[in-house]
């Protein structure tokens, strides 16, 4: 006959999963493309994004995003990308997991990519996953050419397609 399990066992078992489970919860793996043509102001512009991002735990594994506003005669940029010097916060709530991005050094990361006028040096992307749908939520005009941000999307992880938020 085996000896029952222990309280100490038990509580040791169920400490190991509920670790697992957050670990697991705290993943995010996607790669995402998207363009949306809209009419503002009777002009025609196009917003087109694509990126990847790929996080364990509290680790970006791999991080790139650019977002695209294009108009009949020029367009305008953002882009990010590790190489940034980004740092990573985790969270997760009962109905979804939550991170957020920023850079360690905004001046640092604009002159990296050559931007030479003022703009601010702020950037903070919020990342909120929601069974298979990714919010991105960027303010980030640091890493912004002559464009004042990102845009914010929504992005179904199994397909990789994305949506444009108003």
């Amino acid at each position: 006959m085996k000896p029952a399990p222990t309280l100490a066992a038990r509580a040791c078992l169920l400490l190991m999963l509920t670790a697992s489970a957050v670990a697991w919860a705290q993943q995010l793996e996607t790669k995402f493309s998207c363009s949306t043509t809209r009419d503002e102001d009777g002009e025609r512009v196009i917003y087109a994004d694509n990126g990847e991002i790929r996080i364990e735990g509290n680790r970006i594994v791999a991080f790139r995003w650019e977002s695209a506003l294009y108009r009949p005669t020029h367009g305008f940029d953002c882009s990010i990308d590790e190489d940034d010097g980004l740092r990573l916060e985790a969270g997760k709530d009962a109905a979804s997991a939550k991170w957020r991005i920023s850079l360690a050094n905004g001046q640092q990361a604009r002159e990296r990519r050559g931007f030479n006028f003022s703009r601010g040096l702020n950037c903070s992307i919020r990342l909120e996953r929601e069974g298979d749908t990714l919010n991105i939520k960027p303010s980030c005009p640091a890493l912004c050419g002559s464009r004042a941000n990102f845009s914010e999307l929504s992005v179904d992880m199994k397909t990789g397609k994305c949506r444009h938020e108003e």
